[in-house]
């Protein structure tokens, strides 16, 4: 056979062969296809970012101003009403639209209640202008409405008194000028997971204590540590050793499982063998712990 031939018989396919081809160049053109004829069937929507930018506002007034851990006031608006409406009133949880009707903007409004939502509280007329965004034109124009409720005021501790923090109940906390209600109840519930206070200092860990709060109510405040409730490390389950604030549920999990392996703890020197337990952590849960 000559080679002429021979190409010609390689170069041959039958028609099975070219119905194949046909098919599969029929398919690859589909597959090629596909992405430009979903865009065209499916549009993308245009995003609003206007409306994006509003929805973020109003859920940051929701939750008193803070979106996402920061606090965004920006976005509120700071149109006020043309003509004001003065009357007398008490500036401790008072309604967002009286205070719009006061000549307050959005934007002031939220930040008050943000304030009172960490447990702020208005023990003062003068308070009121320490708010951050209250201007001394709005102030001046305010200050002599304001009525504080003397049934708040009269309450708090005189000069010189102090209260226990450990044996204080919610009535008496509230008696500590700058700590309301809810700075009551927040204090409260963290000596029951703490097991009490050791020093004044660990009331910067309640939420809503900062630096500032911390100066104004430190001199009111003592503590007898003689009210600490230990753990008895030895008996605790993890439910029980969980809700202690200076052991992530990890570290919980790991001087549980320690101690299973390995038996009872007999000092705090035992608990030094599990790694995710440093120095520093070891300093802070020794007071709390019963070894017995």
């Amino acid at each position: 056979m000559s080679m002429k031939s021979r190409l010609k018989n390689y170069l041959t396919i039958t028609k099975k062969e070219w119905n194949g081809m046909v098919i599969l160049l029929i398919i690859l053109a589909i597959v090629l296809a596909a992405p430009y004829l979903y865009q065209q069937v499916h549009k993308d929507k245009v995003i609003d970012f206007k409306d994006f930018d509003k929805d973020v506002a109003l859920l940051g007034h929701a939750k008193g101003g803070e979106v996402s851990g920061y606090t965004d006031y920006q976005q509120l608006s700071d149109t006020k009403i043309a003509k004001p409406v003065l009357f007398v009133f008490d500036p401790n949880n008072l309604p967002a639209e009286q205070w719009k009707q006061l000549g307050l903007s959005e934007r002031q409004v939220s930040i008050i209640k943000h304030y009172e939502a960490k447990g702020g509280h208005f023990n003062r007329k003068e308070d009121v202008q320490k708010i951050y965004g209250i201007t001394t034109d709005d102030y001046n124009r305010i200050e002599p409405y304001i009525n504080i409720s003397e049934t708040y005021t009269s309450n708090k501790i005189t000069p010189g008194e102090v209260i226990e923090l450990n044996s204080a109940d919610s009535a008496k906390l509230t008696r500590i000028r700058g700590v309301g209600p809810a700075f009551a109840e927040r204090i409260i519930a963290y000596r029951q997971r703490l097991g009490g206070f050791l020093n004044k200092e660990q009331l910067k860990e309640v939420y809503g204590i900062d630096t500032a709060k911390y100066s104004e109510i430190k001199n009111q405040v003592s503590v007898n540590s003689a009210h600490i409730t230990k753990i008895k490390i030895n008996d605790a389950d993890f439910e029980g050793l969980r809700k202690f604030p200076y052991l992530t549920n990890k570290q919980t999990n790991a001087v549980i499982q320690y101690r299973q392996q390995h038996g009872s703890y007999h000092s705090v020197a035992d608990m030094k063998n599990i790694a995710i337990l440093d120095d520093i952590i070891l300093r802070k849960i020794e007071p709390y712990i019963s070894f017995k």
